[in-house]
């Protein structure tokens, strides 16, 4: 009976990858250090997950098998991938190593926690609550009332973040990332040294803590060497993602290289602002003697012909890159369209008038998806989605919870929880005009004094600002925290008092309202608030979005995203908007070419999610901000510098609209004599 192999399914190039390696003298599996270049839609994950198996097939210890993913998600669904590979020739395996690189980081810091000063019962924050936890310092150390703006509390973690994700001093992430904030360097250092102080104290770690703590345990040999021999087989998925941190914890586990594996395409490196860098996968094979071998996936089966002609040229005009050739398995197919539009509306109308042709076509809305660069940038289409109720879910910019005013909202409710809630508080006191931390900070304080009894708040003396608002929040806490009171209607009630409350705070309010609505919806299918609050925190939702209708009486709904947070998906048909110089690239990007070419990059991942249908639209006009609605005034849009006439062979050029001139109806009487009354103003 002939022996069943895990590689018999792939194409030559993958099963190169998924076998690489061999047995030694010693009879035990070996292999060098690998990088395979997995090309957009070329079987990435069905790749990794083969390797996996065959690792396991050829006498590798499963318990013994590092697996590192940039999501939850990806970790699960690799790990599930390999079981059933093994699992039709050995039986189920268990691969307990697999997991984002930050849960892995949390176990073995638990694991080693004695060894690098803390308890092994320390707290993780998770983003929002290393924000709050900022401002509390912030506040503390005098800085929310500077005379002049000093950063808020998001933009203090993302300086924060990047400083530590980078290695690279604060002086060069002021100056690269962040100019405006440069004077404010000693501040900052300050504010930092007081974060970490009281994170120390709480015996709390934030998201990068986790990376950094991990770091220097590598960083010490002889434990680097304790961790790394835990493992025979180390593969890491999306390597083309890590940062400064993430490579040199690989590099310190397997010096040699010996064992290791990592997977990704600097054609899809596109996150430089959350410190990721390209240069981690173009100078992998180099940091090894011998250098690493290289494996090229180049077979799509995702998109047609026609899509990956226009995606190849485009990429092609790079510089330092893995060259590669995408080539279809699933046959020439349409050409993209590059469509020019007058404007946002009729891009909106466009957009709309297209998905909605392609649904008749058999397309359900939900394989169909319109793809910006910028979250704001989908406003007018949202609102002309809503005009036609068509439903559809948002993806990127935020997540869900991230959202300042989903966030407003959450505030309320757990304060109202938990009393003691300062961070919470401080967040729904600083809701009401004219309360700034300062203010916030004081009410608080009587508050506590006053055994954060309710009825204390309705006494306090707000600012001359918040009098009028103030009866009405007061009593809304009240109402929330009262104990007998039913949990069903609470989120109803935050969103009837938020809501005059947005349009104050937030611009397009009537997008976030509709996130407020979902909100609602939510809290409706959990039986008490502390479990609602819980789950949220636990598991967070990752969209936003005005669903037209109950969510669960639509039969479907279209799909919105950033491209960034598309990355990894695809849909038959993909709009993607405003593509013009100022959004590919994006203006602030121009200034340095590194950044330009991952602006390059960026519009290659959003062509490749498409797998049949793709337009490119470009309105000519651009209406200048900070001018009433009905203002006219604009500037043209200038055509993408990256659609070069390489690019441009591959498309299809249409303009679409209504013509801004009527025909003249033939014959008739004599015209008006305009001429002559312009001349006789001036005899």
């Amino acid at each position: 009976m002939a022996v069943v192999s895990s590689l018999d399914t792939l194409n030559p190039a993958q099963r190169a990858a998924a076998g690489y390696g061999a047995r030694a003298a010693d009879n035990a599996f070996r292999a060098g250090p690998l990088l395979i270049i997995a090309g957009a839609g070329t079987g990435k994950t069905n790749t990794l997950a083969h390797r996996v198996a065959h690792l396991v097939q050829e006498g590798v210890n499963p318990q013994r098998i590092l697996l590192l993913t940039f999501t939850r998600r990806a970790a699960l669904e690799m790990t599930r991938r390999a079981q059933r590979i093994v699992g039709e020739v050995r039986g189920e395996v268990k691969l307990p190593w697999s997991g984002t690189f930050h849960s892995v980081a949390n176990r073995l810091i638990r694991r080693y926690a004695a060894r690098v000063g803390l308890d092994a019962n320390f707290s993780v924050l998770d983003r929002g609550d290393a924000a709050d936890l900022m401002d509390v310092v912030r506040h503390e150390r005098g800085l929310s009332k500077a005379e002049k703006r000093f950063p808020r509390k998001d933009t203090c973690v993302a300086i924060y973040s990047h400083r530590v994700n980078t290695q690279r001093p604060l002086t060069e992430t002021l100056a690269n990332v962040f100019p405006w904030c440069a004077e404010w360097e000693d501040e900052l250092t300050g504010l930092y040294r007081a974060y970490v102080e009281k994170k120390l104290a709480n015996q709390a770690l934030d998201y990068d803590d986790l990376l950094l703590y991990w770091h220097a345990m590598a960083a010490d040999a002889d434990l680097a060497r304790e961790i790394g021999a835990q493992f025979d087989q180390i593969l890491v998925d999306e390597y083309q993602d890590t940062n400064v941190l993430q490579a040199e914890i690989l590099r310190a586990l397997r010096p040699s290289g010996e064992g290791m594996t990592v997977v990704g395409d600097d054609a899809q490196s596109i996150y430089s602002f959350r410190a990721a860098t390209v240069e981690n996968i173009l100078g992998f094979p180099a940091q090894y003697a011998p250098p690493a071998a290289v494996v090229t996936l180049e077979q799509n089966y995702r998109s047609t012909q026609g899509i990956l002609d226009a995606a190849n040229a485009l990429i092609a005009g790079g510089e330092r890159q893995y060259r590669k050739t995408l080539t279809a398995k699933r046959g020439a197919g349409a050409r993209p369209r590059y469509v020019t539009v007058l404007d946002d509306l009729a891009q909106a109308q466009y957009v709309v008038t297209r998905v909605l042709e392609t649904r008749e076509r058999g397309v359900l809305l939900r394989r169909q998806a319109v793809l910006f660069r910028s979250s704001h940038h989908a406003d007018v289409l949202e609102l002309e989605l809503v005009r036609r109720n068509i439903p559809y879910v948002k993806y990127g910019g935020l997540k869900f919870l991230e959202a300042a005013h989903v966030k407003d909202a959450l505030a309320l409710l757990r304060w109202a929880d938990n009393p003691k809630n300062r961070i919470a508080a401080f967040r729904a006191l600083q809701l009401m005009p004219g309360i700034g931390p300062a203010a916030a900070a004081k009410c608080f304080d009587a508050f506590a004094a006053n055994a954060h009894a309710w009825a204390g708040l309705q006494r306090f003396a707000p600012p001359a600002l918040a009098r009028e608002a103030w009866p009405a929040f007061a009593e809304l806490m009240a109402a929330l925290a009262a104990p007998e009171g039913p949990w069903q209607g609470q989120m109803g009630r935050v969103r009837e008092w938020y809501e005059p409350h947005l349009e104050r705070l937030h611009d397009a309010a009537q997008v976030r309202a509709g996130d407020l609505l979902q909100l609602e919806r939510i809290a409706q299918q959990y039986g008490t608030r502390e479990r609602f609050l819980s789950e949220l925190a636990l598991d967070p939702a990752q969209a936003s979005g005005d669903l037209a209708g109950t969510p669960m009486l639509d039969e479907d709904y279209l799909i919105l995203s950033t491209i960034h947070s598309a990355k990894g998906q695809e849909w038959d048909a993909v709009h993607l908007l405003n593509v013009a110089d100022g959004n590919f690239p994006s203006e602030f990007s121009t200034g340095r070419p590194e950044l330009v070419e991952e602006e390059r990059r960026l519009l290659y991942v959003a062509m490749t999610r498409a797998k049949t249908e793709l337009d490119l639209i470009a309105p000519l006009k651009y209406y200048v901000t900070q001018q009433s609605r009905t203002g006219d005034r604009h500037v043209y849009g200038a055509k993408s510098r990256f659609l070069t006439r390489e690019v441009m062979a591959c498309m299809d050029e249409q303009t679409w609209g209504e013509a801004d001139t009527v025909a003249s109806p033939a014959g008739g009487k004599s015209g008006v004599d305009v001429a002559g009354k312009l001349r006789s103003l001036w005899l």
